[in-house]
């Protein structure tokens, strides 16, 4: 292995399972101390596996959407290592459901764990890097949130989803503009790959194949992942990329168009062509996902 993120110390949310376990694991086969942070048992059997394979691991299970837990969870790291280098912001749920049936428990759900999931350690490590910049230090930390397909693009029957890894691409961009100046980089990526929380939307697409290159491999993401975690990288913050398999890909963001301008208050009878030459004039955006 490289070694990248030789004796960085690294946290991975929702690390139990598929995406976070290909990434927690990744990281410590390239020399990271890893945080292994999910809500129940599983934590404790990933950094089991990682300390088995020779790696430096501990599991915390922090409910990355309570205030104090997520705070107690960046002490964690620092107290067990010494120092924090990465948050990899990875914990998710789904609770599929057109809009028209849509609970409000089902929206608060999805928006609590992958949006304020995403904030509040982020919140916590951001403030702790702060301090140590302040303090004369030189972070070069590292934040890898986790969006998604749906939240650049939309998906039919994950509206809840959707806004939720929408908000997060947002909120990357944020925070790279905010934090940078403390030495922190932050970027996104959305990734393809077959996990427990994607098996059930995409089952036909996310089979095995029967030989070759697995594109469907969580493992396929985390090289990116790692990467993004180095000191190598510390000239790309801001980015949201998009990874499947062997494939990656830096998704663009919204643009304005070059705009139509009277020069004082339209009158709402003259916008219908304006409306349309703007549309004209603009790229078609690609579909949302699973519409017709």
């Amino acid at each position: 292995m490289s070694g990248i993120v030789e004796g960085r110390v690294a946290i991975v949310t929702g690390a139990g399972q598929g995406l976070g376990r290909a990434h927690a694991r990744a990281y410590a086969q390239h020399g990271a101390h890893v945080v292994v942070n999910d809500v129940g048992d599983a934590a404790d059997r990933v950094a089991e596996e990682i300390v088995a394979d020779g790696g430096s691991a501990l599991a915390h299970r922090a409910d990355v959407a309570d205030w104090d837990q997520a705070a107690g969870l960046v002490a964690a790291a620092v107290d067990a290592f010494g120092r924090l280098d990465v948050l990899v912001n990875n914990a998710g749920i789904v609770r599929d459901r057109m809009l028209v049936s849509m609970s409000e428990e089902e929206w608060d759900a999805v928006l609590r764990v992958n949006l304020k999931g995403h904030f509040l350690p982020l919140r916590h490590a951001a403030a702790h890097w702060r301090a140590v910049a302040k303090e004369g230090g030189d972070p070069q930390a590292r934040i890898v949130n986790t969006s998604s397909g749906a939240g650049l693009l939309g998906s039919v029957g994950q509206g809840n989803y959707a806004a939720a890894k929408a908000g997060v691409a947002a909120l990357t961009q944020v925070a790279a503009a905010e934090l940078g100046r403390y030495g922190v980089t932050v970027n996104a990526i959305a990734p393809s790959a077959r996990t427990p929380m994607t098996e059930a939307v995409f089952a036909e697409m996310m089979r095995k194949p029967e030989s070759g290159f697995d594109a469907m491999d969580p493992a396929n993401v985390s090289p990116l992942v790692v990467w993004l975690g180095s000191v190598e990288a510390g000239s790309v913050s801001g980015r949201v990329f998009e990874v499947e398999g062997a494939k990656l890909s830096v998704a663009d963001g919204w643009r304005y168009t070059e705009p139509a301008d009277k020069g004082e208050r339209w009158d709402p009878a003259e916008l219908g062509p304006v409306v349309t030459r703007l549309i004209d004039g603009a790229p078609t955006p690609p579909p949302v996902y699973g519409a017709a």
